[in-house]
């Protein structure tokens, strides 16, 4: 099959076999893959990962070993996403650790996760994963929605880490990919929205969504003079940049929560006083309920395509990988 890996920070093509399948897993049939922010930050050196990357995707399962007879009739044919965590149990230990006892599966201490640490994903004509991993897409949802399970469940990870309905605004900062669909999902439990951001054609792109948008600048005092003195109780980091967490911090009031989303290679320096003076709570948030983003868009709660600026084939992910890091990019998806 055709894949990509990542080799001397960039993407390189190779042909290489199918994944072999354990018992329990299936072979599924990339249909599209979303190129994400943590993408860049791989080829960066994020987790020194050297495989094949790719973590948003919807595909068609293909093949299924070690399962019964209707187990596997009612999973081949079917698109699904994935669920991106891969725990104790789809890797063979008998004994799980205490986190899989705890059914915190995402935070597995033997956990391989597709594309970012030590499993193949999804930039890739075929990916394996553990059938337990699996979520079969409604035929109401198409493929370029269902590309977006992943991140939507991302950011509903947020609702469900705290009574988002509680907090009378919230500040999200980023105005990219996930920053957007994280505007909308807060909006969606009723909490008016202010985005931050840099770039003028994506901040119109959120308020046609219903949020409040901020034009910032990019040194230091223009960031602080860009809120005018206002703070949120509720503040979401989502910018990507190590930067954005000394901003988010300034913009939560006293006794707020700040959510972290980003992720990124290397460090983010900030002052610590003001997270003890005004007893802020910071929250780190990562995957999320793939059951609620799948509801959310069968529903039609939301309709992400708008976030696609591009599709390319698979053949031209190198070139795909470039085109999503310019400045007025939103999603970029490749298509094998």
């Amino acid at each position: 099959m055709l894949a990509f890996v990542v080799r001397n920070h960039a993407l390189a093509a190779v042909r290489k076999p199918s994944p072999r399948l354990r018992r329990g897993w299936a072979l599924v049939r990339v249909r599209l893959a979303g190129i994400c922010n943590t993408d860049a930050e791989i080829l960066r050196g994020y987790h020194a990962f050297h495989g094949t990357p790719g973590h948003e995707f919807v595909g068609e399962v293909v093949d299924v070993r070690g399962a019964g007879s209707r187990e596997k009739n009612n999973w081949l044919g079917r698109r699904v996403a994935g669920e991106i965590n891969i725990a104790c149990a789809a890797l063979g230990f008998r004994r799980p650790c205490e986190f899989c006892r705890r059914r915190l599966k995402t935070h597995c201490e033997r956990r391989k996760v597709l594309g970012i640490v030590a499993h193949d994903g999804a930039f890739a004509e075929f990916l394996a994963l553990p059938i337990e991993n699996l979520h079969a897409i409604p035929n109401t949802v198409t493929d370029e929605e269902a590309v977006f399970v992943e991140p939507l469940a991302a950011a509903c990870e947020i609702v469900a880490q705290l009574r988002a309905s509680a907090f009378r605004k919230a500040a999200v900062l980023g105005d990219g990919k996930l920053a957007q669909l994280i505007a909308m999902v807060v909006a969606s439990a009723g909490v008016p929205v202010v985005m931050f951001g840099k770039h003028s054609e994506k901040l119109a792109l959120a308020r046609r969504n219903g949020s409040k948008t901020m034009l910032v600048r990019d040194n230091a005092t223009n960031l602080k003079s860009s809120a005018m003195g206002e703070r949120f109780p509720l503040v979401v980091e989502a910018t990507g940049s190590p930067r954005g967490l000394a901003f988010a911090i300034a913009l939560t009031e006293p006794r707020g929560t700040l959510v972290l989303k980003s992720t990124f290679h290397g460090t983010a320096p900030i002052e610590s006083w003001p997270l003890v003076v005004n007893e802020i709570t910071i929250l780190g948030s990562r995957c999320g309920p793939f059951a609620k983003a799948i509801a959310m868009l069968r529903a039609k709660l939301l309709d992400p395509r708008h976030l696609i600026t591009r599709t390319f084939p698979l053949s031209e992910a190198t070139k795909a990988m470039k085109f999503a890091q310019r400045k007025s990019v939103l999603k970029v998806l490749l298509k094998p």
